[in-house]
């Protein structure tokens, strides 16, 4: 554990040199927050993603100050291009080299899969799932990040639903056997690979080039961040089942969060909830906007319209997706998580939608 510390702090000091501080940069609590305001260094979420763009960024960079009467303000650079790795940003909250970030789960999946539950592939067919399948599981997460990492969650974020993009004709979940389908976690990993097709993990911002240069034939993303990156130009089905969302924890090092002013740990308790709802309103409204730009719809405000086909889902793909989730995502997640992660999902989010763990009534 020492060398795998020392390890993060070393590549971190580094990469905070050439980029960005990432420490908070304040003044002494005991010393009078005037004339300056007391500025927070954050890092969030994807670069170029409404998520950052519409509310993140514009909450810490603008909005704090103007609810703080200009006493608080902060910076954010997103976790992408501040060069902070997202599989590490828990560790680095935990060691405080990072004091308040924004951490993907699915980026925890090969060392804290127990995480990552809420959001496994094939769990939440829509939004309202997920919302049930969060807040039954809520309580657990708060508590393990504060009691087993020292980190205080503050917020949890979703990115819109994360769907099929194919170029060939796709008419069913079994059309897919076969392709290659860029995914983003392991859990989509299982999902992909229990429908015969073949899982290549690839980064967001590799994504448009796998799909140009043939690598992949489909790739999972957001409705609306397909649309963003021009893909009703590069493929022609998008199907309406959501696989995943997306899940983000915002979270600070218990330390530095207990350092700063009462009055602004109050207002961030106060705020951050709002921002949360805002952001999840968002997500709702950009997985139906994302299928009407793709598809051309009238009703694409904000998006690029394409052409593409908007393939609905059949009562027998959601009786398939059920399956593959029972039979193939739940049971990995519990091998690559442990024995103890059968009483957490029976305790939390199996009760909710009444789905137990194989072997259990």
């Amino acid at each position: 554990m020492l060398k795998r510390t020392e390890f993060l702090m070393h590549r971190l000091f580094r990469l905070a040199a050439l980029c960005c501080s990432l420490w908070v940069v304040a003044a002494s609590a005991q010393t009078p927050l005037a004339p300056a305001p007391y500025k927070l260094r954050v890092v969030g979420g994807l670069a170029g993603v409404s998520q950052f763009t519409r509310w993140e960024e514009p909450f810490w960079s603008r909005e704090l100050l103007r609810l703080s009467g200009g006493r608080f303000s902060a910076d954010i650079v997103p976790f992408d291009r501040a060069g902070v790795p997202g599989v590490e940003m828990l560790s680095l909250l935990q060691l405080g080299v990072v004091p308040f970030g924004t951490t993907l789960m699915s980026a925890l999946s090969a060392q804290y899969p127990q995480y990552t539950a809420p959001d496994l592939a094939g769990l939440n067919p829509d939004i309202a799932s997920l919302r049930q399948s969060l807040s039954v599981f809520r309580p657990y997460l708060e508590k393990a990040l504060r009691d087993q990492h020292g980190v205080e969650m503050l917020a949890v974020y979703t990115y819109p639903a994360q769907v099929l993009f194919c170029k060939k004709p796709l008419a069913s979940l079994a059309d897919l056997a076969g392709r290659r389908i860029r995914v983003s976690s392991v859990g989509q990993a299982d999902f992909i690979g229990a429908l015969g097709a073949v899982p290549v993990n690839t980064a967001f911002g590799e994504l448009v080039s796998n799909l140009q240069s043939g690598n992949v034939e489909c790739a999972i993303t957001g409705t609306m961040s397909g649309n963003s990156l021009g893909l009703p130009a590069m493929t022609n089905y998008v199907y309406a089942m959501p696989l995943t969302w997306g899940l983000a924890v915002f979270g600070a090092n218990r330390a530095a969060w207990e350092a700063l002013p009462p009055e602004l740990r109050a207002l961030l308790r106060k705020e951050l909830p709002k921002l949360e709802a805002s952001i999840w309103e968002e997500a709702a409204r950009d997985t139906a906007e994302g299928f009407a730009c793709n598809s051309g719809a009238s009703d694409c405000k904000v998006g690029q319209k394409g052409r593409m086909v908007v393939v609905p889902v059949s009562a027998q793909d959601e009786r398939r997706r059920q399956e593959v989730f029972k039979t193939t995502v739940l049971p990995r997640w519990l091998k690559r998580c442990g024995g103890r992660c059968d009483d957490i999902w029976n305790q939390t989010i199996g009760l909710a939608r009444h789905i137990a763990t194989p072997g259990k009534p």
